[in-house]
């Protein structure tokens, strides 16, 4: 049976993941975290899918929501980018408690680092990079860059997923990068409220 909320999902996953208050940071162009939704993940997920060989990464990944449901759903490898000390190291502590639960050997592998997220050198075996608007237009490109660069250096096909696309980051996409607009979902019962409540998808690579 699906959990029906936030505080049975992280029971299920052995974390904790509701909303506290954190240190703000000193970057002014790295926004205040908000986790996202576990019934926003639902809605993803029934129309988009992971393979257990791909590599998915949470840019401000925050305590690492996100990073625990798609290991628990598809056991491929998670990467989690964290600015916040706080926050890095409650994702830390979520890591334990989740591998405590978890068949190591049948799963990939799980990974929280922090640093600013245009600083982080991209893997070659990752290809599924999520933002929650996470920060500026500025930081963004610079983040895109870098994915773009890795795949040039290491040729594969990737995905970024936008949770609640920001008008920049869809334009900077479209009109200044080889991605394209591959797939939208839009969240039930939500977006047609707040047309903001869709997921939006794009791909570059082989």
């Amino acid at each position: 049976m699906k959990p029906r909320n936030a505080k049975e999902y992280d029971r299920l996953l052995q974390i904790h993941t509701m909303s506290v208050a954190e240190q703000p940071t000193q970057n002014a162009h790295y926004h205040h975290y908000e986790a996202t939704p576990y019934g926003i993940l639902d809605a993803l997920f029934e129309s988009y899918t992971l393979k257990k060989t791909d590599g998915f990464v949470d840019i401000g990944c925050g305590k690492g929501r996100v990073l625990f449901y798609v290991h628990h759903h598809y056991h491929c490898s998670v990467t989690g980018i964290e600015m916040n000390e706080q926050l890095y190291r409650m994702a830390l502590d979520n890591v334990s408690n989740y591998l405590q639960k978890v068949n190591v050997k049948k799963s990939g592998s799980i990974r929280i680092e922090c640093c600013l997220a245009e600083a982080y050198e991209v893997e070659n075996n990752e290809n599924r990079f999520f933002f929650f608007n996470p920060f500026s237009i500025e930081i963004f490109r610079r983040v895109i860059d870098n994915i773009v660069n890795s795949v040039e250096q290491y040729k594969r096909e990737v995905e970024v997923i936008l949770y609640y696309p920001s008008a920049e980051y869809m334009e900077f996409l479209q009109t200044h990068t080889p991605f394209e607009f591959v797939q939208e979902v839009k969240v039930p019962g939500l977006h047609d409220i707040n047309p903001s409540e869709r997921f939006a998808i794009f791909r570059y690579g082989e």
